[in-house]
């Protein structure tokens, strides 16, 4: 007797509903599985792998580091280097106009010895009056010894058109910390007519008093010319001097100026020591 076994059919009706099914997933899922073609996760992270150390290995080829693998041709010639003098004279010589207002011509001519001696011998520049333009040319030239010298120079002939003295505007070729700070009383406060003049005399004092105080106790150097003011000193000390100046434009009491300034030039004192 032979039995014969029968698998159970499946009806049109399940047919139906897988199409269905199939229909409805993702549209991505097909590109995916193009996308793996068969691979999993983890042997493309390992393909990518091989891949930038391949990219490494070729960026390691084309770069060489070491300089000391490079040809050197015998043939071609060492010269020394040059001289610190002949590289000077091989430089265009600079030159420097200073204009000098009509006022302070006068005074130039007097102390032109005392102006030009420190210019030749201690910057070794080039000096000359030009009195028709009103101005005084300084250049450099073999004997210049420092590459800064015609700017010091300048801001020496400088202060002086300003109004300093000589022998405060020199100390601009001694010390290197030291510059010119200038402003105006509008600057402060917009004055006019009586009020301005009471702030110059403010400024001023008593026969130069409050000037020479502010001078002596934050060690500057003041010109008031005018509505003008001109502070010749190393930078701290400018701050000083203009901070009293700008508070007696501003209407402070010449007493608290002078408790201030001592304030100050008791502990400029305590440091210096």
């Amino acid at each position: 007797m032979v039995v014969v076994q029968t698998t159970p059919s499946t009806s049109s009706v399940a047919h139906k509903k897988n199409r269905r099914k199939l229909h409805k997933k993702r549209p991505g899922a097909a590109d995916d599985a193009e996308m793996n073609d068969g691979q999993t996760p983890s042997n493309l992270t390992a393909q990518a792998h091989d891949n930038n150390q391949e990219s490494a290995d070729d960026d390691d080829l084309m770069i060489d580091a070491d300089h000391t693998t490079l040809p050197i041709d015998a043939s071609a010639p060492l010269f020394p280097e040059l001289p610190a003098s002949a590289q000077r004279s091989t430089l265009k010589a600079e030159t420097r106009r200073i204009p000098i207002p009509p006022h302070r011509m006068t005074p130039l001519k007097k102390d032109w010895v005392n102006i030009f001696g420190p210019l030749t011998e201690m910057l070794g520049l080039q000096v000359r009056m030009n009195v028709p333009r009103r101005s005084v040319e300084i250049r450099t030239s073999k004997h210049t010894k420092e590459v800064g010298a015609l700017q010091k120079g300048a801001d020496f002939v400088k202060s002086f058109a300003l109004g300093f003295d000589v022998n405060d505007a020199i100390a601009l070729l001694r010390m290197d910390d030291l510059y010119l700070d200038s402003f105006e009383i509008k600057d402060v406060k917009t004055l006019h007519g009586d009020h301005l003049s009471r702030a110059i005399g403010r400024i001023a004092g008593q026969d130069g008093k409050t000037k020479f105080t502010i001078e002596n106790a934050s060690r500057t150097r003041i010109v008031l010319a005018d509505t003008k003011i001109h502070i010749l000193g190393s930078f701290q000390n400018i701050k000083i001097a203009r901070d009293a100046i700008v508070s007696l434009i501003l209407g402070s009491p010449p007493g608290k100026v002078y408790a201030g300034l001592r304030t100050v030039s008791s502990r400029m004192k305590q440091r210096a020591l």
